[in-house]
């Protein structure tokens, strides 16, 4: 190519961030696309996106459009003239015309290897369901969801103590390193976009803050991999006198189980039966206070196991 394409980015969150600056630092981004600012905090304060406050640090134009669909949307990416549109985490679907705009496509930064894991939330339906790994697929983005043709992939092995925190902070910079490593030959004509296979497709749905109370009727082994897919969001809970108790982290012991939901002391530290074997909490976080140790919550915890 003799000359470098326009590229806007769309992105959100966090894990977004290094693939923000990683394109900054190479390519000319005309212009960033993200969600508008969200209440956060006690004080409920509008509080920008990570992606926000990264391309205004970068001096690069920013637009936070409630609908992506609004025609004033359109206008404004129109008027950016993108050859390419990079989106990682975005959180709004693209219509046709978006997909349409630039004459290289759009290309996604997906955390899973496709089709396993299309939607939104890869990263912890992957640590939910015992997967050994994960990894990023680089794709050129289509109508569907997640279903469009990928590029590139590479896997990262799943720690056993890896959460969705920990887990996707890896696989952002794994995304960065592996964009920047596949866009020339894409631009290039050498990648060429190959179609997804058909076998082996699961969706991971959006998440929502009910989906963290843990059912202890499930093996202690499944309890123990929803602390760490749901840390730190939407978080693993059980009600405690009836008010929320946030479980942080948690490990399952091959012990006989009492019964499901029966509260017990293993070695120092709440516990409660399951359908299988007992769920150790290691850090928990009670209704109105801090994170704590196990050990130190039983201390004001009178009648943990009655």
């Amino acid at each position: 190519m003799t000359t470098q394409p326009r590229i806007v980015f769309m992105g959100s969150p966090e894990f977004a961030v290094p693939t923000l600056r990683a394109l900054a630092e190479s390519y000319p981004v005309v212009g960033v696309v993200t969600q508008p600012d969200k209440p956060a905090g006690r004080g409920r304060k509008p509080t920008p996106p990570p992606v926000k406050r990264v391309a205004e640090a970068l001096g690069l134009p920013v637009m936070q459009p409630r609908r992506l669909r609004a025609p004033e949307a359109y206008e404004q990416l129109a008027a950016w003239q993108p050859d390419l549109i990079v989106v990682a985490a975005y959180g709004q679907i693209l219509r046709p015309n978006v997909l349409a705009l630039p004459r290289y496509g759009c290309i996604n930064v997906h955390a899973s290897l496709l089709p396993r894991w299309r939607g939104a939330s890869p990263i912890q339906h992957a640590i939910l369901h015992g997967d050994a790994e994960t990894g990023i697929t680089i794709m050129l983005m289509d109508e569907g969801m997640d279903t469009g043709p990928i590029l590139t992939q590479e896997a990262l092995p799943i720690a056993p103590d890896d959460t969705a925190g920990t887990l996707s902070a890896k696989l952002s910079q794994l995304g960065a390193r592996l964009l920047l490593e596949t866009l020339p030959g894409y631009l290039e004509g050498r990648i060429r976009p190959r179609p997804q296979p058909e076998e082996g497709v699961t969706y991971a749905p959006l998440l929502k803050k009910a989906d963290g109370e843990l059912d202890f009727t499930q093996p202690a082994e499944a309890l123990a991999r929803r602390v760490r897919a749901f840390n730190p969001w939407p978080g693993a809970f059980t009600l405690w006198k009836d008010r929320p108790l946030k479980i942080h982290r948690a490990h399952a012991a091959p012990l006989a189980s009492p019964g499901a939901g029966v509260r017990l002391i293993v070695e120092g530290l709440p516990a409660i039966g399951t359908g299988e074997g007992v769920l150790v909490l290691d850090e928990v976080q009670p209704a109105g206070k801090k994170p704590m140790p196990g050990e130190v919550f039983l201390r004001g915890a009178r009648g943990w196991e009655e």
